[in-house]
């Protein structure tokens, strides 16, 4: 074999390993467990925004959409549900005048009615009924006659928060009061009050005027 054989057995070879020997292919190294093919998406399509976001969904592993669908919202820190039955009952109280105040808690990730009071009760018979080492909602409907010798009526939401109460519990109730406010319509005065002193019957007569 003359050496012009020779140079040209050696060039087939390299052009041989040029065609079979292929660049790795990026792509696959970078689809790992839970990392979205991102170089995929923007092959697949010429606009990065919602169809990027539609080949994520459906090239992401499965444990990985599982995760993606078990995610709680992002205001379910923010706020508690609120049971059907309160905003029936304050919808009963600001139309019908049915109940003097109503009295809400905090029970299992849920805001319920804990006690109703009838129209003849009392400011006292209201601040009676709240727990001295927990905190709880309440809306209570006060008559006042103004200084032109009018009879009025104004809904006041109360915060109570004593003092003695847990600090977990002072933290959720106070996370969740704007969230839980929303959801009741005619709201005209707020108190919050970590004291009997803070929401004196003197106190809610000055607010009310």
């Amino acid at each position: 074999m003359d050496s012009q054989q020779v140079g040209d057995k050696i060039n087939a070879n390299i052009v041989i390993e040029d065609v079979d020997v292929n660049p790795v292919d990026n792509r696959r190294r970078e689809e790992s467990f839970c990392l979205p093919p991102s170089d995929r998406a923007s092959d697949t399509t010429s606009d990065a925004g919602a169809a990027a976001d539609v080949a994520t969904a459906f090239l992401l592993p499965e444990p990985c959409r599982r995760e993606e669908q078990l995610s709680p919202p992002a205001n379910a820190a923010s706020g508690m549900a609120v049971d059907d039955e309160c905003k029936l009952k304050f919808l009963e109280l600001k139309s019908k005048r049915n109940y003097r105040f109503i009295i809400f808690k905090i029970e299992k990730q849920q805001v319920i009615v804990e006690k109703v009071g009838s129209p003849d009760e009392s400011y006292e018979d209201f601040t009676s009924s709240l727990p001295v080492d927990e905190c709880r909602y309440a809306v209570f409907d006060f008559d006042f006659t103004t200084d032109e010798n009018c009879q009025k009526s104004k809904i006041f939401f109360i915060a109570w928060a004593p003092d003695t109460s847990k600090v977990r519990a002072k933290m959720v109730y106070a996370s969740s009061k704007d969230r839980f406010k929303r959801e009741l319509d005619g709201i005209q005065v707020e108190l919050q009050a970590t004291d009997p002193s803070e929401m004196s019957l003197d106190i809610v007569k000055a607010r009310a005027i």
